[in-house]
């Protein structure tokens, strides 16, 4: 739970930094740390418990000491300093999408603003336009940001919810009084955003349990605290609800908790007309009153003549028809994934060596890694000059002769040009394995001229990926409007996969667009966008969006074998 606080903190470092005009590269330090922190898969405080904090990518000793300092006091100094300097609405501000230090600061010059409210009001009445370099257009962006932002507040991403509560199940699973446990709710469905979560257990003792979770560490508050239910929000607001249940309603709670609720009413009503009705105690048939199941979810959906549906795919958009008929998905599982297609290396703006990364795939169980660094448009990545991916292409190459187990992919991450073209010439392209393209400039050109550029990338005979195809980063950036329909016809007719980019904030292609595009015969590449090696564990989300979208291993690229997949992606 420490992970995310250590990385809030050095984000809003960075923030106040940014509007004290301070150094870029320190800026970016305190970003770039704060990423590496997030996408962790061991606790932040067991790292420093061994002294190895510096063994994070981008933690040197000056960070390993003020996270040290975090871990141990729940504070941290020079953070507290830093914000006495600058009043505490131009951070908020700066927290707007679209909103910059330059922005934040002239705003509250002029207007002495106290809230966020007060700066919508003004946008709102357009008294934000008057000032100098500040149009109509602006005043709109700022609304958007505003909106984008309170939504980020109301909801977590599945990638900060999932490690939480997994860390909080494994505390509790060590106590002899828990018989069975799991997390529910739109959490359970792998839903991309979570308002809270929720937690099942099953016991005849929850007392011992409830008192050692309200006493968890990380707790902020405890908001009830009873035999059977108690919820407590933790530093970051996030709450958190445990539940005990009998053992046989076990598998009735954890399908009524779990939800959606569309769900859940088609099954009750399923049930009333075979002559049953179901509660989270179980389903029970209605004359004589008899409970039949409960005990097992599978139970309940076979007493309503159903096959058991996944819980990501409960939200009643035909899941229960196919059941009825037999016909729903063998949906893919992250066992399936033989290898990652998007994973960048110090050659660019990432943290880890091409052998670094080749270990950690290799532990992962993965035949194959595309090394996908950025290419030279995109100078703020370190991107890769056409000498510069030559070189890599050899030591790739040198590096495979080695290597056991585990086969490096050369690749780029190319840019998609404003005007649609390439930043890597053709005979570069040719000789890479995967080419990867994408778009990260021009997002407000119009829907027909986004549209075209991806479509013209498509068509490239080089090109097998296109990356995180809307360009959204959730909380910071909605998607750009492109027209799906063409897309994915494109993608259909040159064999090109369309990514769904596992990196939490991304999500990008999401479930619906997933799950068109599977209808319409399109392929998917699901890709951790790797910038450091914990990260690669995100692929389990890029999996879910996948199980979300109803994709069965066929509909996969990077279900294949290394052999197969080099035959598929010679265009």
């Amino acid at each position: 739970m420490k992970n995310f606080e250590v990385a809030q903190v050095f984000n809003e470092i960075a923030d106040l930094l940014e509007i004290q005009n301070a150094n870029p590269f320190r800026i970016r330090a305190y970003r770039k740390a704060a990423q590496n922190i997030e996408s962790l898969t061991q606790n932040i405080e067991e790292i420093a418990k061994k002294g190895s904090l510096e063994e994070i990518p981008g933690i040197g000793k000056d960070l390993a000491g003020k996270i040290r300092e975090i871990v141990a006091t729940g504070r941290l100094k020079y953070y507290e300093d830093l914000k006495k300097k600058i009043p505490a609405i131009i951070l908020d501000m700066v927290a707007i999408p679209g909103i910059g230090p330059k922005t934040a600061n002239l705003l509250y010059d002029k207007f002495k603003l106290k809230s966020i409210d007060q700066l919508e009001k003004l946008a709102r009445s357009h008294k934000i336009c008057v000032l100098p370099n500040i149009k109509e257009k602006t005043e709109g962006n700022i609304i958007r940001g505003i909106e984008l932002l309170k939504r980020g507040k109301e909801r977590m991403s599945l990638g900060m919810a999932l490690p939480i509560a997994v860390e909080i199940i494994n505390k509790l699973k060590s106590l002899p009084e828990v018989k069975r446990i799991n997390y529910a709710g739109s959490l359970r469905r792998m839903k991309e955003t979570v308002r809270d979560i929720d937690i099942l257990v099953t016991s005849t003792r929850p007392k011992r349990i409830m008192d050692v979770f309200v006493s968890l560490p990380g707790v902020k508050e405890v908001l009830a605290h009873g035999d059977t239910k108690s919820s407590v929000l933790l530093q970051g607001g996030i709450q958190v609800d445990l539940r005990v249940v009998e053992p046989d309603s076990y598998g009735a709670a954890l399908l009524y908790f779990t939800g959606s609720k569309q769900h859940n009413i088609r099954l009750r009503t399923i049930a009333n007309q075979k002559g049953y009705k179901i509660s989270e105690y179980g389903i029970f048939r209605e004359k004589p009153e008899k409970r039949v199941a409960g005990k097992e979810e599978a139970d309940i959906y076979g007493t309503l003549e159903l096959a058991y549906i996944h819980p990501e795919m409960r939200e009643d958009t035909g899941e229960i028809e196919a059941a009825a008929k037999g016909r729903l998905p063998r949906l893919v599982e992250e066992k399936d994934i033989k290898g990652d297609l998007h994973v960048h290396s110090k050659w660019s703006d990432g943290a880890h060596s091409l052998e670094e990364l080749a270990e950690a795939a290799k532990k992962r169980g993965y035949q194959y890694i595309a090394i996908t660094d950025h290419t030279q448009s995109l100078k703020i990545a370190g991107g890769l000059s056409k000498p510069e991916l030559k070189r890599q292409i050899k030591e790739v190459h040198r590096l495979n002769k080695r290597l056991k187990g585990i086969t490096l992919l050369t690749g780029a991450e190319m840019d998609i040009l404003s005007d649609g073209k390439l930043d890597i010439p053709d005979d570069i392209l040719a000789e890479l394995d995967i080419v990867v393209a994408a778009i990260h400039s021009g997002f407000k050109q119009s829907k027909e001229q986004l549209t075209k550029r991806l479509i013209n990338a498509m068509k490239h005979k080089h090109v097998h990926i296109i990356a995180h195809p809307t360009g959204r980063l959730m909380g910071v950036r909605d998607a750009y409007d492109l027209n799906f329909e063409e897309i994915f016809k494109a993608a259909r007719d040159t064999n090109t996969a369309l990514e769904i980019n596992a990196f939490p904030e991304r999500l990008d292609l999401n479930d619906i667009n997933s799950k068109r595009a599977k209808e319409l015969g399109v392929t998917l590449a699901i890709g951790s966008d790797t910038h450091a090696i914990d990260q690669m564990d995100n692929m389990i989300f890029g999996v879910s969006v996948a199980r979300r979208g109803w994709l069965e291993k066929k509909n996969v690229l990077n279900t294949l074998s290394l052999k197969d997949l080099i035959r598929r992606t010679a265009k």
